[in-house]
């Protein structure tokens, strides 16, 4: 049996906000978003080739907007990525490199924390 993480909710002040910064500088697709009732709105986005999305909305959860830290993004080639980030708008670090690979991090709008990885070649 296969048990295959594909949802992660990510808390946000403002569901429009987040969905531009996600699917116009991110670079997510839009999949879905619903306004089940007047109290609940799923919005769900995925980022270009995973099999994992991420959730927004309001009515989901309690969780405070900005508190999630640690999402992370796995990339064929870190210096692409960060220049397509930076052209997208997104303040985004420098290259970092550690042995168990190379990193940027930047942030959406409520301070929620994203990191994109380049793992090191295994040769």
């Amino acid at each position: 049996m296969d048990w295959r993480l594909e949802l992660v909710q990510v808390p946000v002040s403002d569901v429009d906000r987040a969905k531009a910064f996600s699917t116009q500088k991110a670079g997510f697709t839009a999949d879905h978003d619903h306004r089940v009732s007047d109290e609940i709105r799923f919005v769900q986005l995925t980022p270009p080739g995973s099999s994992c999305s991420i959730a927004l909305g309001t009515g989901l959860n309690g969780m405070t907007p900005g508190s999630v830290e640690g999402l992370q993004l796995v990339v064929s080639d870190i210096e692409a990525a960060r220049a397509e980030l930076l052209e997208r708008g997104v303040e985004v670090s420098d290259v970092q490199h550690f042995d168990w690979g190379s990193f940027v991090f930047f942030s959406d709008p409520d301070g929620n924390g994203w990191a994109v990885q380049q793992l090191p070649s295994r040769g």
